[in-house]
């Protein structure tokens, strides 16, 4: 068939336009593929994955800026977790794209002023996760995710060196899902993301001197459900009346939320005395902006209406923020083979305004706004020492003059390693002031720093020398963290501090085994005390793996084959709220223990991975589904499959 005739044939498939676009796409580069190695006369390969390096911030920062080589592994490709940019274990609505938070303690270092809206922060990318590249030919690849729950993600990139002093690039990602709770279609948007980044690397010829660069644009837009709403016939003691999933009500029609950031980012050194000492300069400017409209919003005196309180309209809620901020960061840093340091200070000017644009009653304009702005000085460093690969000591910190700071130290020796994390930071700027249609407080003199302090210790050996039959890899910890005057929104979705202090105890293994094919990967994290006031975490949450991997068809296929289990413990979710993009503490809905177990097959042959995965297989075997947050269902059974296919021409 004539390639003219398939693409005929694909316009007519009956599937949304996005989708169809994405076939055209993959059968526009199937001719390339055929060209995705290029060889000489002898078939040698010429360019690949080691003449692709990929150069990091974090590295150059660091006076190690060769890059490595570009990762083709297929491990994990499958887990749902690594589609976005925040891999950690994470409390969302059910859905790709909704609304996430981190689900197991982590001490914050990000002191200073912040917004203080993340719920859709694991969807854009930070400056650490942007990535440059060193090749020695364009080198281009594409991924396409789709999940038969309507998820959905691609991303195309490209990227070229001028010479050998330069390389431009360019990404394009989308992700979106669909409605699992009462569609009004089949194909009812839930969420969409899109993002374009536009980054580039200089470096002169003696590398004397180099520069990173990126433009990023992300727009989020996520339609707000607010859960089931429960019928007068469902079972609220065991909640087994409501997983309906489509057939079931939910209590908000006309809600979205949006959350659109833009971020200009330049990183650059320049070696005064080789790599014992340089001069390095970080500016960033970057802007956040969000909005909630509903345009449906139920009177009071209506027992299903969703809001505590209706402040400025009883029509229509409009509320956004516009937070900007603007960072100048410069100092010296250098390494030598048994130290390295940084020393730096930092200007942040920042700005937030809030807006309100309603309507009463008579449909007359209500507006009110609240501004704020500031300018804050940070200075900060970090020092390690190795010696070989035996024994190393770190310290690093930074201070917010005058009543912030992180600190941390560490020291190892084998496989034994001791942490100690101080920290001590001011409420976001959305727990000190808020003004909205639905809430309103003002904490500027009420809340003090939190003040956390969190001792590590760990245990990480490899049993096994690399030609072993049985490898082993065993990870141990144990943290004990304190933590006084926490802030939390409390079962009001409202800002308050602890007036007593809370202690963690967390415990982690983590395993992983290899014995001729057979592979094993388990992860479990216990944490005692994590059901408190103002806290919550489940007891335990553990991943656990196993899958056969090896090589097929003489060498010319990898792949692995196996079974993952999440389970999580019987906890009390946190809850949500849409118009002020938090997550609240609650005591009247208990989540019980469940797992949620995925069948996968995953493949690579030369330069195309893919896998196959069916979700949730154990549906309906003990329970008929799991609930994420308060009347938010994880998603049901589904079908997934992704392909990331890398071009080196």
């Amino acid at each position: 068939m004539p390639d003219s005739a398939l693409f005929r044939l694909l316009c007519c498939v009956p599937v949304a336009p996005w989708r169809r676009a994405g076939l055209l796409v993959i059968l526009a580069l199937l001719p390339v593929a055929l060209r995705a190695q290029i060889i000489d006369d002898t078939t040698r390969v010429l360019f690949g994955p080691r003449t692709t390096l990929v150069v990091r911030e974090a590295n150059v920062l660091r006076n190690l800026p060769d890059g490595a080589p570009l990762d083709t592994t297929i491990n994990g490709i499958q887990q749902s977790r690594n589609w976005v940019y925040d891999s950690t274990f994470q409390q969302n609505l059910g859905t790709l794209g909704t609304a996430s938070r981190r689900l197991l303690w982590e001490v914050n270092t990000n002191i200073g002023a912040r917004l203080g809206r993340d719920v859709f922060n694991r969807y854009f990318r930070s400056p650490n996760a942007v990535p440059y590249y060193d090749t020695r030919s364009p080198f281009s690849f594409f991924r396409f995710i789709q999940g038969g729950a309507g998820e959905s993600v691609f991303e195309g990139s490209y990227s070229r060196s001028i010479k050998k002093t330069a390389n431009l690039g360019i990404v394009y990602e989308r992700i979106s899902s669909n409605k699992q709770l009462a569609p009004a279609f089949r194909d009812d948007g839930l969420t969409r993301h899109t993002n374009l980044l536009l980054f580039g690397r200089y470096q002169t010829r003696d590398n004397r001197y180099q520069m990173l660069a990126h433009y990023y644009t992300g727009r989020h837009e996520a339609a707000e459900q607010g859960g089931i709403r429960p019928g007068t016939g469902d079972r609220l003691d065991s909640l087994e009346g409501l997983f309906s999933y489509n057939l079931e009500a939910v209590r908000l029609t006309n809600a979205t939320n949006t959350d659109n950031r833009d971020r200009f980012h330049l990183a650059h050194t320049y070696n005064l005395v080789g790599r014992g000492l340089t001069a390095f300069h970080v500016l960033d400017w970057s802007r956040q902006y969000n909005r909630y409209l509903d345009e449906a919003l139920r009177p009071l005196s209506d027992t299903t209406q969703f809001y505590p309180a209706q402040l400025l309209s009883n029509r229509r809620t409009d509320d956004r923020t516009d937070y900007k901020q603007f960072e100048n960061t410069g100092g010296l840093l250098g390494r030598t083979d048994f130290l390295e340091y940084r020393l730096y200070g930092r200007v942040r000017n920042w700005s937030l305004d809030t807006r309100n644009n309603t309507t009463d009653s008579t449909g007359e304009n209500l507006k009110s706004s609240l501004d704020r702005s500031g300018t804050q000085l940070f200075a900060g460093g970090s020092v390690a020492f190795r010696w070989k690969k035996i024994f190393d000591v770190e310290a690093a910190g930074e201070y917010k003059f005058f009543d912030e700071y992180w600190l941390r130290g560490s020291m190892r020796f084998g496989p034994l390693r001791a942490e100690l994390l101080s920290s001590a930071y001011a409420p976001s700027l959305t727990e000190t002031y808020t003004e909205s249609n639905h809430y309103r407080w003002d904490n500027r003199s009420r809340f003090s720093n939190t003040l956390t302090n969190q001792l590590t210790v760990s245990f990480n050996q490899r049993i096994g020398g690399a030609q072993a039959r049985v490898q082993q890899q065993l990870l141990a910890s144990i943290a004990v963290a304190n933590i006084n005057n926490l802030v939390f929104y409390n079962q009001l979705a409202e800002p308050e501090q602890l007036n007593t202090g809370k202690q963690l105890l967390i415990g982690t293994l983590r395993h992983q085994l290899r014995y001729g094919v057979l592979h094993t990967d388990n992860q479990v994290v216990v944490t005692q005390g994590g059901d408190g006031e103002g806290l919550r975490i489940p007891a335990v949450v553990a991943n656990l793996k196993v899958y056969a991997e090896g090589y097929l068809f003489k060498r010319a296929l990898f792949s692995q084959i196996g079974l993952e289990t999440y389970f999580q413990d019987r906890w009390q979710p946190y809850d949500y709220a849409p118009s002020i993009q938090q997550f609240y503490v609650q005591d009247f809905f208990t989540s019980r223990r469940y797992s949620v177990i995925d069948a996968f097959v995953t493949a690579d042959i030369k330069t195309v991975s893919v896998f196959l995965k069916m979700a949730y297989i154990n549906q309906g075997l003990y329970r008929n589904g799991y609930f994420t947050a308060p009347y938010y269902t994880g998603n049901p059974r589904n079908f997934q499959l992704g392909i990331r296919w890398n071009f080196f021409d």
